[in-house]
């Protein structure tokens, strides 16, 4: 088995390769691995992790031989190796978290477990749902509306100088809300099709987006299917308390959503969904892993088990003994 390491030096707010390099070094050292079993790149360029994983996939199924690949950033850099590796039964991918948000591995376990060089080496590769969508591969959450918006709107305002990235995205907040809140969109959901005044809406794989929004609260990512939340056009008074109990998952518990949030919420478990505007106001914002564009039409598909992450030590055994469990 052969290990690569892909560090993004653009990643977060600090650079990781000044330091990670040699904690890998030691970390390799710890774990019995010789030198020429592991490969240490590091990322230029955007889409630049992609094609090392391509690349590295291929060689070792030509070579017969396993891969494990860790990248160190965010989970973009994380969605650009596993989009890279898609379709190579041999390779596995995992995160080291040194992004801003991370929320892949919030489905897992903590930023801790997954940080620590000697539990990811120790861990094991499980399969996972993927989700097949307009903005490529993703394996935690697609989402439109107000806060793919939010997202859209924060590299404009990160040109401004002295706006970091917080200030950044308190003003594309208040630019939004400033603006047309909601829009009329058309959802297609496993065959059923209807029209509803929405506020956003997120289609899960895994449980958070957005740097711990926590939408899909009990979201399985090796069940074979979608969690589907839609929010409802609501008052500008109402967003607040809609988006902190969004925030902090207390929308939906033991599968249904709860009775506060019934009235604001549809909730739906879906193979495929497609949605598109029904107001004639243009595209839909939508996001996913760190992808963020306008689209005529989103549609998102599962893929059943179509890859394969790495966990570290204490998150393999959790996610392997629950499967067991429920065997």
């Amino acid at each position: 088995m052969h290990t690569l390491f892909l560090l993004n030096p653009t990643a977060g707010k600090t650079d990781c390769t000044q330091q990670l390099p040699q904690q890998i070094n030691a970390a390799a050292a710890r774990a019995g691995l010789a030198p020429e079993e592991y490969t240490i790149r590091i990322t230029t360029h955007a889409g630049h992790a992609r094609e090392l994983a391509r690349a590295a996939a291929a060689g070792a199924q030509q070579a017969g031989e396993p891969l494990r690949i860790f990248t160190a950033g965010g989970d973009g850099t994380f969605n650009e190796a596993l989009t890279g590796a898609y379709g190579f039964a041999g390779t596995a991918v995992g995160c080291l978290p040194y992004g801003s948000g991370n929320d892949f591995l919030r489905t897992f376990g903590t930023r801790e477990e997954f940080l620590d060089l000697d539990a990811q080496l120790a861990g094991g590769a499980v399969p996972i749902d993927l989700m097949q969508t307009n903005l490529g591969l993703s394996a935690t959450i697609c989402a439109a509306g107000l806060d793919a918006q939010v997202a859209y709107g924060i590299p404009k305002f990160r040109r401004i100088p002295l706006c970091g990235g917080e200030v950044s995205y308190l003003l594309s907040i208040v630019e939004q809300l400033c603006g047309h809140i909601g829009r009329r969109v058309e959802y297609t959901i496993d065959g059923e099709t209807f029209a509803v005044d929405c506020l956003m809406c997120a289609i899960c794989n895994g449980r958070t987006y957005g740097g711990g929004f926590c939408a899909g609260p009990e979201a399985q990512p090796d069940d074979g299917w979608l969690d589907v939340f839609i929010v409802r056009k609501v008052g500008r008074l109402t967003i607040a308390k809609l988006l902190s109990m969004y925030k902090n998952g207390r929308h939906f518990q033991n599968g249904q959503l709860v009775e506060a949030a019934k009235p604001y919420f549809i909730y739906r478990r879906a193979k495929a969904v497609t949605l598109r505007a029904a107001d004639g106001r243009g595209p839909i914002i939508a996001t996913a892993d760190g992808e963020c564009a306008p689209c005529e039409q989103v549609r998102v598909e599962v893929q059943p088990l179509a890859g394969r992450v790495l966990l570290p030590l204490s998150a393999y055994q959790r996610f392997t003994a629950k499967k067991a469990g429920v065997k």
